[in-house]
């Protein structure tokens, strides 16, 4: 029988038989240079090749302290007793990574919550009007704005050609009664990335709002909120941020606040709360008096978010502005150019523009779960296999030989 080194103390009689403190729990990593890439050794050894970094992204063993920590805080372990979470500090952060001001952007469950809270604010679809998407926008919204179409908003589909949304196509989709533009920055299907102050200029010139789904494009591509002129935005933190499920954030550019109308009324979005119904309250004409913040938060929060997101996003967000998300980019492009020359060598269709400057490289072919799953899990890889799609997405843990060892179990079509 193995022992645990606190089981082998408590034995000895060196600690008493008490409940299990931070001792048990995993240590910070050694101090290691975090600013050199590739940086395995900031990540859990594995004998996998794990490029699905676009799928959902590893912890960090950082990161994974730093969570570790906040359990045991929240198990009530003494030696925890101080870990305080960085709530206020993270959207900080958050909002230096895409140069938004902190009041522009909160907390939200998932990047598709935030947008069907986007679409409410706006009055979507009741007030009827037309709509501009594309269909490279998240498959998962595809339904939504087909739904929006049953329920009487007209909707523009903005095709795909060869792997990209024309700018033109947009343009001539965009109307004087558009109230809406809705895309993908980065697109998960094969990594494009639109011209976003390009659009929001032709959405704009006839007075129409633009959001921007950016999941799949802050941490591994440079983001200007500001810059691009975009109205709303949103991402989860479990991709390029490497973050957690159920926590991620909105933006809302601060001149465009007052336009949307309230449809949050979440305690998390107040400022002022004072009831005069419980025990020893002043008393009062009403059951409460209340506010809501005048910022983003104030207008989209609702009620408790995930908490041990916010312990692993603390330490991944200080990793990112340290490293520079422009230096994560070039490591990137170095190793997803190869496989951009090499995969149409070898017989495989490129989704992916050769432009494309983003970390992910897609390729269509018939029948992929079964040409090539069984090959990829034999050679210990890991990417994105759909039914008739794979995409290859690379991170800062990756290098040339996970690209070669991918290569190598492809083979040829």
């Amino acid at each position: 029988m193995k022992l645990s080194r606190r089981e082998l103390l408590v034995a000895a009689g060196a600690l008493p038989l008490a409940p299990h403190t931070l001792a048990d729990l995993p240590v910070p990593p050694p101090p290691v240079d975090d600013t050199r890439l590739p940086f395995k050794e900031g990540f859990a050894a594995s004998n996998l090749a794990y490029l699905d970094a676009g799928s959902q992204h590893p912890i960090s063993l950082g990161a994974l302290a730093d969570a570790h920590r906040y359990l045991a805080q929240r198990a009530l372990d003494p030696a925890a007793a101080g870990y305080q979470r960085n709530d206020s500090g993270v959207l900080e952060k958050y909002s230096r990574l895409v140069n938004a001001d902190i009041d522009e952007v909160a907390f939200v469950q998932s990047t598709t919550t935030a947008e069907q809270m986007f679409l409410r604010a706006l009055g979507i679809p009741e007030s009827s009007g037309h709509i501009v998407t594309d269909t490279l926008h998240f498959f998962g919204s595809l339904p939504l704005y087909a739904e929006m179409e049953k329920r009487g908003m007209q909707v523009s589909w903005v095709r795909e050609r060869d792997g990209r949304i024309p700018l033109e196509e947009m343009r001539k989709a965009i109307r004087p009664d558009t109230k809406l533009v809705a895309l993908s920055l980065v697109s998960t299907v094969n990594g494009f990335q639109h011209d976003l102050k390009a659009v929001c200029d032709m959405a704009h010139d006839v007075g129409a709002m633009v959001y921007a789904d950016i999941i799949h494009a802050v941490g591994c591509v440079p983001v200007d909120l500001h810059a691009s002129g975009v109205d709303l935005a949103a991402g989860a933190s479990y991709k390029w941020l490497m973050g957690e499920f159920g926590l991620g954030f909105l933006y809302v550019r601060k001149d465009v606040q007052p336009r949307l109308r309230r449809v949050n009324y979440g305690y998390f979005g107040m400022s002022e709360f004072k009831s005069h119904i419980y025990p020893y309250d002043e008393p009062g004409e009403t059951v409460v008096d209340y506010a809501f913040r005048g910022d983003a938060t104030g207008m989209f929060a609702l009620g408790t978010h995930a908490h041990t997101p916010i312990a692993i996003l603390d330490h991944s967000l200080d990793y990112l502005l340290k490293i520079g998300v422009e230096n994560i980019q070039a490591h990137a492009q170095g190793l997803v150019q190869r496989l951009k020359a090499e995969l149409p060598e070898r017989g495989f269709q490129l989704i992916t523009p050769l432009e494309a400057t983003t970390p992910m490289v897609a390729c269509a072919l018939p029948g992929a779960r079964e040409a090539i799953g069984a090959k990829l899990k034999e050679a210990g890889i890991r990417i994105s296999v759909s039914g008739n799609r794979f995409r290859v997405s690379v991170s800062v843990f990756n290098d040339m030989g996970d690209i070669e060892r991918l290569l190598g179990a492809l083979g040829r079509t």
